[in-house]
């Protein structure tokens, strides 16, 4: 649905872009995370053809982005951070303006046009003016926008922002269902929580570049290394580390609780078990200690420009 090969994008002696190959398959979710400036909503507005590219090449729903800009518009529901709405105009009859632009029908579009409205709640303020809309309405207006005509490719600049939680929480939900529609979806956020929560793959930018790239798991095992676990005991110890099998780690141990890391969980976790109930320290809990998307962005945002990091299919 969306490929990208070496694709950058230069403003005079800025390059704003570098050299970015990315590819999504119908069905998936990608998140592209970096801080701003990074290239993020350069790298949307090339593959919405708003923007012609320096040098490579990228391919959204099968059309290629510089010889077909007209389908590729078509192909795509765009989310942009400024939304770009008619304040003067009521709700419901910018759903319906903007569904004859897409070229649905009468019926068509009336019928999506109600949809959603109340997919969004919004259904009560159709005759409302946009411009006595919330930030959080007028974003979920924008999403409809996207939606409206039903495309096979969704690229949503920050989808949740400005909402309450009840209003993200129903877009996260209407994106989750985008997802099994096979649509291909690029999610640009700050919201870490949510591109991990919502994201099959996960793509840094950063100066133009991607630095990192893969799923959030194993972004987290090549980042952050092997998985940890904490232990906690039925009693106390004497104050001395626990003997535990060799191929695992102690990273930190307390009177009566230890954590402990291991390329291998299904191996060394019953090994660790044993070695413990054997020399008498009975076993209350075991659990992985959470990790989350928020370690591996700054891990990799840190990391020297020079860096090559690793990138984890």
């Amino acid at each position: 649905m969306i490929q990208t090969q070496d694709l950058s994008k230069r403003f005079d002696n800025f390059l704003a872009v570098d050299g970015v190959t990315l590819e999504l398959g119908a069905g998936q979710v990608l998140a592209l995370l970096g801080p701003n400036g990074a290239g993020k909503t350069t790298t949307v507005r090339m593959l919405t053809s708003i923007l012609r590219p320096t040098s490579g090449t990228a391919r959204v729903a099968g059309w290629d982005v510089t010889t077909h800009p007209a389908q590729v518009r078509a192909a795509v529901g765009v989310l942009t951070e400024q939304h770009g709405l008619y304040g003067r105009m009521r709700g419901g009859a910018y759903l319906d303006f903007f569904g004859q632009v897409y070229g649905l029908s009468t019926q068509r579009r009336r019928q999506r046009t109600q949809q959603l409205l109340d997919q969004f709640g919004l259904a009560q303020d159709a005759q409302r003016r946009i411009a006595e809309y919330s930030k959080g309405m007028r974003q979920k207006l924008a999403l409809a926008r996207a939606l409206l005509h039903e495309p096979p490719v969704l690229l949503l600049d920050e989808p949740s922002s400005a909402m309450d939680p009840e209003s993200a929480r129903l877009v996260r939900d209407a994106i989750r269902d985008l997802r099994t529609a096979e649509r291909a979806i690029i999610i640009c956020t700050h919201n870490l929580a949510e591109a991990e929560e919502l994201a099959d793959q996960i793509a840094i930018i950063r100066r133009g570049r991607i630095i990192a790239r893969g799923s959030p798991e194993a972004l987290k095992e090549s980042l952050l290394g092997p998985l940890e676990f904490e232990l906690r005991l039925g009693r106390v110890t004497n104050g001395s580390r626990p003997a535990l099998p060799p191929a695992v780690e102690i990273t930190a141990f307390g009177a009566d609780w230890l954590r402990f890391r291991t390329l291998d969980p299904r191996r060394d976790n019953p090994e660790v078990l044993r070695a413990l109930l054997a020399h008498g320290l009975p076993v209350v809990s075991l659990q992985e200690v959470p990790r989350s998307l928020e370690e591996v962005y700054l891990r990799a945002i840190a990391a020297p420009a020079a860096q090559e990091l690793p990138h984890a299919e």
